[in-house]
């Protein structure tokens, strides 16, 4: 049952966070598909007006704190993307899965610290609802190069 005590997009507002256009596919592949009541998100960039905010591998180019907020970026952009295929982020269910990939130095090991930028903002939006099961992977290289892509899974209203 979907969080009733605040509207999920009053409490983005309150949160100083604006959802952004839906980003467009870098490739053959569509945003999202919905099967049932379950909403499958192809991997999210942090990407900003079209653009990464960081580039490069987390434990060289980029910090953990960085790499954090490219997370948190990503979980943002996912939003908009459920926004965009159900309506209103007050038809969330629940978010069911995280599957974060890091793109990391030779020998980073701290993948779950960067993911945590999106596993945190999601339970902060979307309160116990938000409590989600998760991968946390690292990677050498993502598209773009950008240090994080993450996939969610997402539970929603008919």
């Amino acid at each position: 049952m979907p969080n009733t005590d605040m509207k999920t997009e009053e409490r983005l507002n309150q949160m100083g966070v604006q959802l952004p256009d839906v980003p467009k596919p870098l490739g053959a592949y569509v945003p999202f598909v919905r099967t049932g009541n379950l909403l499958y998100l192809s991997g999210m960039l942090p990407l900003n007006d079209g653009k990464l905010i960081f580039t490069g591998t987390v434990g060289d180019l980029v910090s953990i704190d960085d790499a954090a907020a490219c997370a948190r970026l990503a979980a943002i952009n996912a939003l908009a993307v459920v926004k965009s295929a159900v309506g209103s982020l007050d038809r969330i269910r629940r978010c069911v899965k995280i599957s974060g990939f890091v793109a990391s130095a030779g020998e980073f090991y701290d993948q779950p610290k960067v993911i945590n930028g999106a596993s945190e903002f999601i339970v902060q939006v979307l309160g116990d609802a938000g409590r989600h099961a998760r991968a946390a992977v690292g990677v050498p290289v993502l598209p773009l190069n950008s240090p994080v892509e993450i996939e969610f899974i997402f539970e929603v209203e008919d």
